[in-house]
């Protein structure tokens, strides 16, 4: 008796015959041509008079469309909109917070707050707002040509940025030419790119600063702002809120990611590893260390004793892998991995005492207690699953959560059981 499968391969072995028939002996008829649509990133080239001409526009409330970043600042909540701008939203009860309004900033993707002043970069400039009034705010000073790896010439004052588009060809390797960035949505690669959370230690001289999530390019410590791109580390004096002062330039490599400020220092994460800088002197941090892993994307918040540092593959990280490592850091010239878990796809997390809330991407968002480190996949606290996570804020109110979709706040006061508050969802879904 022939099997199943026999059976199965007999029926085939015609079709299979006919296939290769049309492969080799082409008819003389019109061939049928595939067509494929799919999302790219072409170059666009600008020219820095004509945005710095252009008045810088506060606008109406508008719905979200491709949420970026999530920064908090007294009862405000601030979500940026890449290459666009920043939604303000009063945040006074998480459980319903009140769109106010829309800061339209082309070219932007990061920020952070001091003293009511409002950092955000404008393609190769740094801008600073005054939102003392949410409802009549003021650009404040424009810090020119201080990002300048945007410029494809600086002599003429020439620009590339790149602009998602819609293309369909015939050719099925165009997704891959090297004109164009393919833009990989499934791996949320938009929103890896900006603020950092603030602790007490990073308030300096009098200063209040916001907080932001673990995706962090921008931060504030002890009077002064960090950014960080895909290779260096940006040093600006704010001491004077109003008047941002660029300082000085560090090169730090290639693969450069997030910043995240912690008593004095600075953990900047890579994706060949994490970077550790002694800031007790503002206006020149010193290396003290570089954790070294393989090649992932990487984020990375701290305590006293610990690094959380996530590691996950992607379309920038191809050869990465899926885990949260753990850093003993007690000896900050001497990072010591103590031990790896492994992940399904982890992005940004946050770190409030003894919990740990980690964004899974499209797996959702995952609580642990991490008191003892090395039993933390034995205390997983919740795996909420239904919606996409990217990055967090454990903030004073409610834990903050965006991701494609949106941003969900969640009360947390019971950290073993969250509790949704609400939901902004963007516009076109």
């Amino acid at each position: 008796m022939k099997t199943h499968v026999q059976k199965k391969l007999r029926q085939s072995l015609p079709l299979v015959f006919s296939a290769m028939l049309l492969v080799f002996f082409p008819s003389c008829e019109d061939q049928l041509e595939s067509s494929y649509t799919y999302q790219t990133q072409v170059p666009v080239f600008l020219q820095v008079n004509a945005f710095r001409e252009a008045d810088i526009i506060i606008e109406p409330p508008k719905p979200l469309d491709n949420p970026g970043k999530i920064y908090i600042f007294g009862d405000y909540l601030f979500v940026s909109e890449p290459g666009k701008g920043i939604h303000i939203l009063d945040n006074t009860d998480p459980a319903s917070p009140r769109n106010l309004n829309f800061i339209n900033i082309p070219g932007t993707g990061d920020l952070a707050i001091n003293d009511h002043i409002l950092y955000a970069d404008n393609y190769v400039d740094l801008l600073a707002f005054d939102i003392s009034d949410p409802q009549d705010i003021e650009l404040v000073k424009r810090e020119e040509d201080v990002f300048p790896n945007l410029y494809s010439n600086e002599e003429t004052g020439t620009i590339v940025t790149y602009k998602d588009t819609l293309i369909t060809s015939t050719d099925p390797n165009m997704m891959w030419s090297s004109w164009g960035r393919p833009a990989f949505r499934t791996d949320f690669m938009a929103f890896e790119s900006m603020a950092a959370v603030s602790s007490d230690a990073s308030r300096g001289g009098g200063q209040n600063y916001g907080q932001g999530g673990s995706m962090a390019r921008f931060t504030l410590l002890s009077g002064h702002l960090y950014t960080v791109d895909d290779y260096d580390l940006r040093v600006f004096n704010v001491e004077d809120p109003t008047d941002p002062q660029y300082l000085k330039n560090i090169n730090l490599g290639w693969g450069i990611e997030t910043i995240f400020p912690f008593k004095g220092n600075l953990f900047i994460g890579s994706m060949t590893g994490m970077h550790i800088y002694d800031a007790s002197i503002p206006s020149d941090p010193k290396k003290m260390a570089v954790y070294e892993h393989v090649t992932s994307c990487d984020p990375v918040v701290v305590n006293d004793t610990h690094a959380f540092v996530t590691l996950r593959s992607g379309a920038m990280c191809r050869m990465g892998v899926d885990e949260l490592h753990v850093l003993d850091i007690t000896d900050l010239y001497k990072p010591r991995l103590i031990k790896s878990y492994p992940m399904d796809n982890p992005h940004g997390l946050g770190l409030l005492g003894d919990y740990l809330y980690l964004a899974e991407g499209e797996h959702g968002l995952k609580s642990f207690n991490v008191a003892d480190v090395l039993e933390i996949a034995s205390n997983q606290l919740e795996h909420l699953d239904d919606f996409a996570a990217i990055d967090i804020i454990p903030g004073p109110k409610s834990l903050i959560v965006i991701g494609p979709d949106g941003v969900c706040q969640f009360d947390y006061s019971d950290p073993e059981k969250l509790k949704k508050l609400s939901c902004i969802n963007v516009s076109f879904r």
